[in-house]
């Protein structure tokens, strides 16, 4: 059996090739830099399938030898590491942009998944149904400074609400009042045809965790985001659930034990209405902390000392805590990793969300299971790329023909 490629047929025997590709190139993102013996070792592939996938990925350009890295003195010839292809030596990279309500970020993310340069777009007077364009034309221009002289594989866009990625479509955005919106074709064809994967931010971090976090993520996990949009994700044996219709992870209405917030839905205590980022901003504005619904103004006053804004956002961290443990009762993972800026930039109030987690949770008891994400700060332009690199590290050969089907090199 064939099917078609831009390089011609391909055999039915290239899924194993594929397969071999994969587990190098994932084996050399864990180990790297490494030899190539080394390599066969931790993957258990024979030492001639490494040698063959080690020599395709170097000439397609996403892995690189390392000689000056070769060690002397030994009996018979060094081996030569090779690494991904990174740094400042000419190696692929992928453009990510997080479309937020307030502002989006634009990023540019080597293969590791460190960010290159960054740059921050905020969305002030520009209406819903302009904003694709918009982002399109000032993320052209970013990449334009920063990806110059180095092949760029694509760009990765990350946005919260209902998200369908095999249709680069946002389902349902609510606070952009957007339905069935295929911004994935809108931002390409603004990007000149660039190659733009679309996933929801939930999802898209989870998988960031799985590729580039701790070892327990590719068991099972749940990613806890809150924002000015409230979602989740599952991760199983490295695999992020999305259901069908890609519906999985919408937690808003989850209630939290002990809120009493009205929400929109008629009911009270949902999670998005007690802790959501618009939460925060209006009884932070009603209590007089910040003059304007800024979550970024209420961490900048608790961090220069102001106790009101410091009591505000620990009273969020137990409340996403008490969440936390429902999501560990019902699903039990391995890990538990929530992004909340707070949490994010100031360990003490992680330590708040694990300590209403424990309090409540039967089946955890371990607070280091909870965690906040891999990447810090720079979590959600990392989860951005990752929705590009994630299929290339799954099936290298394939998706490098689909983005640049001349390869690295050309």
């Amino acid at each position: 059996m064939t099917t078609t490629s831009p390089h011609g047929p391909r055999m039915a025997g290239d899924g194993r090739r594929e397969a071999n590709a994969a587990t190098v190139l994932r084996t050399v993102l864990d180990h790297g830099p490494v030899a190539r013996g080394a390599v066969a070792r931790l993957s258990g592939l024979s030492p001639a399938a490494v040698s063959r996938q080690a020599t395709d990925l170097t000439r397609l350009g996403l892995l690189r030898e390392l000689p000056e890295l070769a060690g002397g003195g030994g009996v018979g010839r060094p081996q030569i590491p090779v690494d991904l292809h990174i740094g400042a030596t000419g190696g692929p990279v992928v453009g990510g942009v997080h479309l937020g309500v307030p502002g989006s970020t634009f990023a540019l993310v080597d293969l590791r998944g460190r960010v290159l340069a960054r740059h921050t777009h905020a969305h002030g007077g520009i209406a819903p149904d302009d904003l694709p364009g918009e982002l399109a034309r000032e993320l052209r221009g970013f990449l334009d400074e920063h990806a110059r002289n180095r092949p760029l594989l694509g760009v990765g866009a990350a946005i919260g609400g209902w998200v369908d990625p095999a249709e680069g479509t946002v389902v349902r955005h609510d606070a952009l009042g957007w339905r069935r919106r295929p911004l994935a074709a809108e931002l390409a064809r603004g990007l000149g045809g660039r190659t733009v994967r679309l996933d929801n931010h939930a999802r898209s971090i989870a998988q960031s965790e799985i590729l580039f976090g701790r070892p327990a993520a590719r068991r099972s996990l749940v990613h806890l985001f809150v924002g000015n949009v409230v979602d989740a994700a599952v991760g199983l044996a490295g695999v992020v659930h999305q259901g069908p219709g890609a519906a999985a992870g919408d937690v808003a209405h989850l209630p939290v034990p002990d809120s009493t917030v009205p929400c929109s839905c008629g009911r009270s205590g949902c999670l998005e209405a007690t802790a959501s980022n618009t939460a925060l901003g209006r009884t932070a504005v009603r209590r007089g902390i910040v003059p304007e619904p800024d979550t970024s103004l209420v961490v900048d006053a608790a961090a220069a000392g102001d106790r009101r804004a410091d009591r505000l956002l620990r009273e969020r961290a137990r409340a996403v805590g008490r969440a936390v443990a429902l999501l560990l009762d019902v699903l039990n993972p391995d890990l538990v990793v929530v992004t909340e800026q707070a949490s994010v930039i100031e360990p003490e109030y992680l330590e708040e969300i694990r300590g209403a987690a424990i309090d409540l949770s039967h089946v955890c008891g371990d607070p280091e299971r909870i965690v906040s994400p891999h990447a810090g700060p720079a979590t959600l332009p990392v989860a951005a790329g990752t929705v590009l690199l994630n299929p290339l590290f799954r099936r290298p050969l394939e998706t490098l023909e689909e983005l640049l089907p001349t390869g690295v090199e050309g």
